[in-house]
């Protein structure tokens, strides 16, 4: 290395990887099993990002009682969602993943090749306009796919697009829950919610666009005729 070179940051990318392909295994696995340890694995994640919401509230709030009205809001919002992803069937579940992957994916691959302004730089500067329009466009495509696959009928009509619509409806959802965790973990002083998984960070930072999206969901489940 030439005097005065910084040295190279090395490469996470594996260890990301490696997490990725465990946590993918583990969730499969609940899923295929379904039943009580379907429900388990989502209690167990709803604990673990219980646990890491209050370490990150302690550092925010200055009194007790703003740390215990924190934590209650947590518990409800949480446990919120905790409920309505066990309560949801397994078939509209899996649904509502996919919908929340693909926020995340097309937002990702969306804001990295069109750039431009940003939604809330002070919360989370890598957000774009263009980024959650991806997100939104790629959420509606899998929410309207799903719909199509699951009435046997690949048929242009109004429900088709009410479904795309929804979809993208929880993308936005689903980003903010992405800020709703950007800021308070800004307001925390921390990069990442905790660092249980290697190369990810913690389940709050995983599963933050999960949170209302699946309380929105079991919204509009009940809703469902």
């Amino acid at each position: 290395m030439a005097e005065g070179e910084a040295p190279k940051k090395k490469s996470d990318l594996p260890v990301r990887v490696a997490s990725a392909v465990v946590m993918l295994a583990v969730a499969g696995a609940a899923l295929w099993l379904g039943g009580v340890w379907l429900d388990t694995f989502i209690a167990l994640v709803a604990l673990a990002c219980l646990v890491e919401f209050t370490i990150l509230v302690s550092k925010v709030a200055k009194s007790a009682s703003g740390k215990a009205l924190a934590l209650i809001a947590g518990m409800a919002y949480i446990g919120g969602a905790a409920f309505a992803l066990i309560a949801l069937p397994v078939g509209v579940l899996i649904g509502v993943l996919a919908v929340v992957i693909a926020t995340d994916t097309g937002a990702y691959f969306s804001g990295r090749t069109f750039g431009g302004p940003k939604i809330a730089p002070s919360i989370s500067p890598s957000k774009t306009w263009s980024g959650l329009a991806g997100g939104m466009i790629a959420a509606g495509l899998v929410a309207a796919s799903s719909f199509a696959w699951n009435t046997g009928e690949i048929v242009v009509r109004p429900m088709l697009f009410l479904a795309f619509a929804i979809g993208a409806l929880l993308a936005v959802v689903a980003q903010a829950g992405d800020f709703f965790e950007s800021w308070l973990k800004r307001k925390a002083g921390v990069k990442d919610s905790s660092h249980l998984i290697p190369g990810h960070g913690g389940v709050f930072d995983r599963v933050d666009g999960l949170l209302p999206v699946s309380i929105m969901a079991s919204f509009l489940w009940a809703a469902h005729p």
